[in-house]
């Protein structure tokens, strides 16, 4: 790796391992290495803001509910930027949605690599959101990410996008993931 690289995963807090902080250090290079591993050729939907997102944490501790299990949490920042507003000049509702989509993905895969090494491949399932305020052009978001579980089949993460430029939240989410289905065979 270079030593730009090794900066920036020497700059992620947490007491996740150096591979796991690499894998996840660059959100949008993380997302479209898996997009072309499943043939996409082209850009992504959101390539754009999440190869400006900053992974600033990366932990995987104890519970505080319950320590024989353990909780994946990767912390992102952003500054929203005129592709992520509405017409009103805010966060876009459908942006904050794919913040939280992506984000809380990040914390589920901290937790699966810190576990087993591997990346676990899945798809949303639900996504329910709360939008408790708005976030102009030019604010700072810091978007904290917990999982809740990691099961065999069902994976789910909770997330709170704060705006940082004023101290509110923005807001939060629950995602709730499960491993894909393959379609049958027309046989």
């Amino acid at each position: 790796m270079s030593d730009i690289e090794d900066e920036a995963v020497a700059r992620i807090a947490g007491n996740a391992s150096e591979d796991v902080k690499r894998a996840l250090a660059h959100p949008g290079a993380f997302f479209v290495n898996r997009a072309m591993l499943e043939g996409v050729k082209g850009p992504i939907f959101g390539e754009t803001i999440t190869n400006r997102m900053v992974v600033t944490e990366v932990s995987v501790e104890q519970k505080k509910e319950e320590p024989s299990r353990l909780e994946g949490k990767v912390v992102c920042e952003l500054t929203v930027e005129e592709d992520m507003i509405n017409g009103g000049g805010n966060i876009h509702g459908g942006c904050s949605a794919f913040l939280i989509d992506i984000c809380s993905t990040l914390a589920l895969t901290a937790l699966s690599m810190s576990n087993t090494g591997d990346v676990y491949i899945s798809v949303s399932q639900s996504l329910n959101i709360v939008y408790h305020s708005p976030a102009a052009l030019g604010d700072k978001l810091r978007i904290v990410n917990t999982t809740m579980t990691l099961g065999a089949r069902a994976h789910s993460a909770r997330t709170e996008i704060w705006n940082a430029t004023h101290h509110r939240l923005v807001s939060s989410g629950v995602h709730i993931k499960m491993q894909p289905s393959f379609p049958k065979s027309n046989l």
